[in-house]
């Protein structure tokens, strides 16, 4: 990926060329989260959120992308993603650089409908402030995502099933995999903008 000098730019082009898939699936709850990037050197890094704990959340202790469920007062899918990335982070979208977004994806095991919006901040401008939805927030460059050591089949337990999906193990110890809804969508987020090179999984 060409990162270009103090842009985010090729993101912005490689997304607009490869158009979402927008789609809508009756009886699905909608939600919405944030992929926001920052730079770093001649690449790009990505931000993750490790959810908190908390009974009756599916999503409880995953890695993941900040967001949350479309509220009825919100007016679209965007302000979704841009209201519960300040809610959860304290960090104001409306201050980034706003670059596209990526298909939507339904849920394997739940009724759920995620949409994705990108965005490019500058590091150095961001507080985060963060509630109690959220155990831990940590960036990820494009390389330790990318990283073919880093990626493999890992068990899982959901919702009463026992599966095998694929994963990218983090770098650090105390994490869990990355893995389901937002797998996919860094997956795609990576092939759409040239830097996926993983052809299989160990």
């Amino acid at each position: 990926m060409d990162a270009g000098n103090n842009s985010f730019d090729w993101i912005s082009h490689r997304l607009s060329h490869h158009g979402p898939a927008i789609r809508d699936v009756p009886g699905y709850r909608r939600a919405a989260v944030a992929l926001i990037l920052s730079r770093i050197d001649a690449g790009y890094r990505m931000l993750f959120i490790e959810r908190a704990t908390h009974p009756g959340d599916p999503w409880s202790g995953n890695i993941g992308f900040p967001g949350g469920k479309v509220e009825k007062d919100d007016v679209d899918t965007r302000h979704a993603a841009e209201r519960e990335t300040m809610e959860e982070l304290g960090v104001d979208l409306g201050k980034a650089e706003y670059l596209g977004r990526i298909s939507d994806h339904d849920g394997a095991h739940l009724p759920v409908l995620l949409s994705c919006f990108v965005y490019g901040i500058v590091e150095e401008q961001i507080e985060f402030t963060i509630s109690e939805e959220v155990k831990d927030v940590f960036w990820l460059t494009i390389e330790e995502l990318t990283d073919s050591d880093s990626r493999g089949m890992h068990e899982f337990t959901f919702a009463g099933d026992r599966f095998e999906s694929p994963c990218v193990r983090l770098p650090y110890e105390d994490k869990p995999v990355l893995w389901g809804l937002t797998y996919r969508l860094v997956t795609e987020f990576l092939e759409k903008t040239g830097e996926m090179k993983i052809t299989e999984v160990k």
